[in-house]
Order: structure tokens, then C-alpha cells, then sequence
């Protein structure tokens, strides 16, 4: 499995509880899963994982149910979530404080982030929906892409509130909003409920630090060796 697979099966574990935490974590999922407009929502993921916890998650927070979900049998390849009743969708954009009458046009709504918790469900709903992460011992890489351009500003704006400024960056009609800094990225898996996985990026870093600063001393040390031969080869001359 790889390093993000681990991380999103680490916060699946993370109970489904206070509705309005619920209601931010999909807010997150829908603005960067694959489609989200007034006429279709549509979530596909390969995370069994994250498939069992999305049918709980949009019943807790908007009281409804897939129209269109995996067999619970499915054991691998992708599994399409879709939404296509307008009922269900006016609910959705209605409880998200947008207007279902009016072209829905995507941005945050800072109104239903005010609390931290809410904040910190919100991150992990878009994680969910666009995030990945490197393996550590390749380097260090976290991102989140979208295609809405204003909820990626939004987003960059929120994450410096909470004190972690990312970096942005558009790509072929996407928008990536993604860290490079071990410490930050440490932060950010802690605040939205995946410390494990944070912890092992710190122990990874720990094992590279070490490993390079071993690797310093036995250069060093050769080096000084191969003086001290050079010299008294000289010497013996």
C-alpha cells in the first residue's frame, strides 16, 4: 500500500459524530471530488476504506443516500458514488449556503468553518476528495487538486489561518494547493486527525538526518585518511 492509501485508511477510522463536522468534511470531499454542480455529484475512489465511510457520512449530513453506490462485495477497482435526484442536490446546495435557483458557482463558505474542529473536518474532507501524499523517504510532498479556482484560493486561505501557508500552482485546467516542508505537512496530518502518519514522516526525517550525518563523518573521515596516507607517502619519498 502506499504512504497516502495508509493516511486516508487512518482517518477513515476517525468516527462520523457532530453534524456540523460531518456537514464540513463532505463540504471538503464535494469541493474536490470529481464532480459537484447543480446537477451531479459524483465521487469515484479506489479506497474501500473511504467507500464505507461515504454513505454514513452524507447520511449524517445531509440525510440522504446515494442514488448510485458499489456492491458492499466489491472487493477492487474503482467505486463510482453519484447523486443525480435534484431533491437531493437542491438539499445539498441548500444546506451548504448556496442558492439551488442560481448558477452554483463554487467557493468556500467561511460561515460553516467558524469552529476549529469544523475547520480541521473541512481539511480532511478535501484530502479525501483531491489530497495525496508522497512516501517520505522519497521526498517530501502534500497537495490537494481541484478544478474550482476559487475554492483552491479560498482553500490557501484558510490554511494560512490555521498557520500553514502552502503553496499554490494551476496545471492543466487543475489547481494544486500542496506543501514541501516536512514540518508543515506534520502539522497538517495532525490537525486533521492522522498523527500516526505524522509521526512517521518525523521518524522518517529522523533516519535520513541520521543516515546523512553518518555518511558526513565517514567522508570526513576518509578524506583525512587519504591525507594522511598522501602525506606520508610523501614522507617515505
Amino acid at each position: 500500500m502506499s504512504f497516502s492509501y495508509e493516511t486516508k485508511n487512518e482517518l477513515c477510522k476517525l468516527p462520523v459524530q457532530k453534524l456540523c463536522c460531518a456537514r464540513a468534511e463532505a463540504y471538503g470531499i464535494l469541493l474536490y471530488c470529481n464532480t459537484f454542480s447543480s446537477t451531479e455529484v459524483r465521487i469515484i475512489t479506489e479506497n474501500p476504506h473511504f467507500a464505507a465511510r461515504l454513505p454514513k457520512l452524507f447520511h449524517r449530513a445531509f440525510g440522504i443516500w446515494f442514488d448510485r453506490q458499489p456492491e458492499p462485495e466489491q472487493q477492487v477497482g474503482k467505486r463510482v458514488f453519484q447523486i443525480l435526484e435534484q431533491k437531493k442536490l437542491d438539499q445539498i446546495i441548500n444546506t451548504l449556503g448556496y442558492d439551488p435557483r442560481q448558477n452554483l458557482v463554487l467557493h468556500i463558505n467561511f460561515a460553516m468553518l467558524e469552529d476549529e474542529c469544523c475547520r480541521a473536518s473541512f481539511l480532511r474532507g478535501a484530502f479525501f476528495g483531491g489530497g495525496s501524499i508522497t512516501d517520505p523517504m522519497k521526498r517530501y510532498h502534500l497537495e490537494m487538486t481541484g478544478s474550482h479556482q476559487q475554492a483552491s484560493r479560498e482553500l490557501e486561505v484558510l490554511l494560512r489561518e490555521c498557520g500553514y501557508p502552502p503553496k499554490n500552482v494551476a496545471r492543466n485546467g487543475s489547481f494544486i494547493t500542496y506543501f514541501k516542508q516536512s514540518d508543515q505537512i506534520e502539522d497538517f496530518l495532525t490537525l486533521i486527525g492522522a498523527p500516526v502518519a505524522a509521526m512517521n514522516i518525523m521518524s522518517t526525517k529522523l533516519e535520513k538526518d541520521l543516515r546523512n550525518s553518518v555518511n558526513r563523518r565517514l567522508n570526513c573521515d576518509s578524506a583525512n585518511l587519504d591525507k594522511a596516507v598522501q602525506a606520508a607517502q610523501e614522507q617515505l619519498e
